[in-house]
């Protein structure tokens, strides 16, 4: 059978280990520094540490931007694997807030007036950072299991609607001035001592479903919404992705396993590339679930009632 490749841009934030691990092609986007010099995004840490890129982004938001790999760099990867005899599944950031998809979907085309044969299948994941990497995963699991890109796509558009958010973040002026949160003036920037909790939209934008006062109060409210959200944890892995906020994303993945003992949890950085956009202060959970409602009526409501019964 062929073992089809699976390609997806650097905003899945699978770092080196796991791309290994799922044998995962990215596409390195671009991020513009303070002094206009630009660098290929690589899902590492070669070039800075966590730390201090996210203290330097948070001096100047401003002075750092984002680009998504171009027609040529998505040509290229889906050349080689057509080289290699391959079929192609390539799974990117959601179209709302990036030009990648529609990138991917004019190298495709590129591709086939070569290799009019050729098989590539893309996907808008509708997800960003490691929500589309989940899903990515997702592929390479099936593909594992013996399934061909055609059956892989199919399940990924099936159930990326089920793939959730379920975090705080403590700034959220990064996200509003992005793009990539909805109804963004009503908790733009910081609130003093306020967890706003996000969940992906329709869309893939982060929507604050609801408030909570405090840390403590915001890990109960968290928790209880996973138990109302999730399908069988015990068979999941689930993703915690901090931007500089390991401490608490410690304490979290520590309470999940107790509540739900997972498969397994783990804690991912996110990278540059994702990381100028989110900013400092993301500490969330990602993990299959119940599909979200359109306009997320069911899960405000939900988290508005775990709210009020603390």
């Amino acid at each position: 059978m062929n073992k089809f490749a699976i390609i997806a841009d650097a905003s899945c934030d699978l770092g080196e280990k796991l791309k290994k691990e799922y044998d995962v092609i990215t596409v390195n986007g671009h991020v513009t520094l303070p002094d206009k010099t630009e660098q290929s995004e690589f899902l590492n840490w070669n070039k800075t540490n966590r730390e201090q890129f996210y203290k330097d982004l948070s001096k100047n938001p401003d002075g750092y931007t984002t680009a998504p790999p171009n027609v040529d760099e998505f040509a290229r990867v889906f050349e080689e694997c057509v080289k290699n005899g391959q079929d192609v599944l390539a799974i990117t950031i959601s179209g709302a807030i990036s030009g990648a998809f529609d990138f991917a979907t004019q190298a495709k085309k590129q591709v086939l007036q070569s290799y009019p044969g050729a098989k590539i299948i893309l996907i808008d994941s509708l997800r960003f950072s490691i929500a589309h990497g989940l899903l990515v995963i997702l592929a390479a699991k099936l593909r594992e299991n013996g399934h061909s890109a055609e059956e892989a796509a199919a399940y990924i558009e099936e159930n990326k609607n089920r793939v959730h958010q379920c975090g705080w973040l403590d700034d959220l002026s990064f996200v509003a001035k992005k793009g990539r949160l909805t109804h963004s003036k009503a908790f733009f920037g910081k609130l003093a001592g306020i967890k706003p909790i996000g969940e992906f939209d329709y869309n893939g934008l982060t929507t604050v479903i609801g408030k909570v006062k405090g840390a403590k109060k915001a890990y109960a409210v968290l928790l209880d919404y996973i138990e109302k959200t999730i399908e069988n944890p015990s068979e999941q892995t689930i993703f915690i992705a901090q931007t500089n906020r390991l401490v608490p994303a410690e304490k979290y993945r520590d309470m999940i396993i107790e509540r739900f003992k997972p498969k397994n949890v783990i804690i991912v950085d996110v990278y540059p590339f994702c990381g100028v956009n989110v900013g400092p202060g993301l500490m969330a959970a990602y993990y299959v679930g119940k599909p979200i409602s359109k306009g997320l009526e069911t899960e405000k409501a939900l988290v508005q009632k775990l709210i009020d019964a603390q």
